[in-house]
């Protein structure tokens, strides 16, 4: 398969994830409120904090795609190694490790394994963003030697 081809068809899905995932955040409280009937004794005691942890999940795994959007873009363009995409990756980081923060909130009001798991993920994607933001930083700034250089 050829690298334009993963690459448009991965912006594809990025798009289709980042707009899903603004009508699931968006629609929460009703989806939570429709769950309870499935876990009564949990949801329905803790629905207001379900909400509001889930909500704020949402909202940073959305600027995640958003940020992931805007550095497909640099790559559509052929021009990847730039500022803004560094500033991106920075971005992806923090917000990582914000997601892990609120997942370990969420592991106080009701312990599951699998947040403990989603915790440690977004712990490593969290170092990786912050360590490839360092790479691309002095990408960039190699780029912008050689450019001034010819």
């Amino acid at each position: 398969m050829k690298k334009e081809n993963v690459v448009r068809i991965t912006k594809l899905l990025l798009d289709f994830m980042f707009f899903a995932g603004i009508l699931v955040t968006v629609t929460l409280p009703f989806t939570i409120s429709w769950i309870t009937d499935l876990y009564p004794n949990v949801i329905r005691t803790h629905y207001t904090e379900y909400v509001i942890i889930y909500f704020s999940l949402g909202l940073l795994a959305i600027a995640i795609l958003g940020e992931l959007r805007k550095m497909f873009r640099t790559i559509l363009k052929g021009d990847c190694f730039v500022y803004d995409n560094v500033v991106s990756l920075q971005r992806m980081g923090t917000y990582s490790f914000m997601i892990a923060a609120i997942s370990l909130v969420r592991n106080l009001i009701y312990l599951t394994n699998a947040m403990s798991v989603v915790i440690l993920v977004f712990m490593v994607a969290g170092l990786f963003s912050k360590v490839l933001a360092f790479v691309f930083e002095d990408a960039v700034r190699y780029k912008e030697e050689n450019d001034l250089t010819i």
